[in-house]
């Protein structure tokens, strides 16, 4: 094989492994959590239809959310064995130079400079790409938990911290995808189709344009392998080390997911019967006698206000019921409550209880007889 041809191992079985995995949690994410941030477009509203109705796509993308919990666990874990017990530098830090490379790409990307700049391992493309995932899936996290346990959040926050996490949690998720699509695919798919996340290699044309530094330092040789027995020894560090960490992060995911299910419980779904249809007419009710109304006297204690007890007890039977309105006695039915006086001594047609019985639709109806004789005591100066 040609030195042209030669392959560089850009990434490992596992950490292709990682990114597909992701790949796979974004887009479910993705897909479930926009048509519910746009629910009523109809594209949305087909999507949700697809996935089996709005409470399966809920389901769905909590799982995809927890998914991703358990993929950033793993993501530390792996970041702090290459650092740890590898020693690999830590190329995805950003740093001053990144700003120089950045500003001299785009000089090179507006013909000012001809050169085009050389990078290492990790381009300032992709370093800004990788900490924008990181800094989303913060701030996602944050919003999510308070979506998710929104009792739990305000026994601490104020109770404003809700609407204003969904609002971020929906900015930020049209944000990223967004992101993806403008800037991750240009960059891997149209710029140059980058099949490194395949098959795990670049051949030298590609790291020639793409990482240049770091292809000079694969000739050189400067990489230095680290002894078995090192190794050995800072694993056992590491490992009962990160086992400690990721249990501790799998309890907070695990308390993240189950601390309450307010946003999670719905009404039940409806039951399914048979249809039950009948062979013969079923036999009307036995109308039942009307009650005749009872007689009332001329003054509240003469039976005015067993009426108002009987009609309108149950909403207005203390200083603190509806609209703080009590008519359980004669002094408070004549002071009224929060929408002023209910009775006007002498007047009844601007009472305010003739106006709003004789709209026929109150809960606590007079019927025609009964209205006529409270419109008449009101009319005769409303007697005790």
């Amino acid at each position: 094989m040609s030195e042209k041809r030669s392959k560089y191992l850009r990434f490992a079985i596992p950490e292709r492994t990682e990114h597909w995995l992701f790949v796979i949690t974004f887009a479910t994410l993705a897909v479930t959590g926009l048509v519910q941030r746009f629910a009523s477009l109809e594209i949305a509203q087909g999507i949700i239809m697809l996935l089996g109705g709005i409470e399966t796509v809920r389901v769905i993308h909590r799982l995809a959310a927890t998914m991703m919990m358990f993929e950033t666990i793993y993501h530390i874990g792996v970041v702090g064995y290459k650092v740890y017990v590898r020693r690999s530098p830590m190329n995805m830090l950003p740093g001053l130079n990144d700003i120089r490379v950045a500003w001299k790409a785009l000089l090179h990307n507006l013909g000012f400079v001809k050169e085009k700049v050389q990078q290492g391992r990790y381009t300032f493309e992709e370093k800004a790409e990788y900490w924008a995932v990181v800094w989303g899936t913060v701030i996602m996290a944050i919003t999510g938990f308070a979506m998710w346990n929104p009792i739990a959040t305000t026994r601490f926050l104020p109770g404003q911290i809700i609407p204003a996490a969904k609002a971020a949690h929906g900015a930020e998720a049209v944000l990223a995808v967004l992101a993806i699509i403008v800037w991750h695919f240009y960059h891997v798919h149209l710029r140059r189709f980058n099949t490194s996340m395949i098959s795990g290699h670049l051949d030298e044309q590609e790291m020639l344009e793409e990482h240049p530094l770091e292809l000079a330092d694969i000739k050189a040789g400067t990489k230095k392998r680290v002894a078995p027995d090192i190794l050995r020894k800072r694993r056992w560090i590491y490992f009962p080390l990160y086992a400690v960490i990721a249990a501790i992060l799998l309890a907070g995911v695990y308390a993240f997911v189950t601390i309450e299910e307010t946003s999670i419980t719905t009404l039940p779904l409806a039951e399914r019967v048979s249809i039950y249809v009948p062979l013969t007419p079923t036999p009307l009710p036995t109308a039942l006698p009307t009650k005749s109304p009872q007689e009332i006297g001329a003054t509240w204690d003469a039976g005015i206000g067993a009426l108002f007890q009987e009609k309108c007890g149950l909403c207005h039977s203390d200083p603190s019921g509806l609209g703080n309105l009590d008519l359980s006695d004669y002094q408070p039915a004549l002071t009224g409550g929060v929408s002023g006086l209910l009775l006007i001594p002498g007047d009844s047609a601007n009472s305010l209880l003739i106006i709003r019985q004789t709209t026929g639709d109150h809960p606590g109806q007079f019927s025609v007889e009964e209205l006529a004789r409270v419109r008449d005591w009101i009319d005769v100066g409303a007697p005790q």
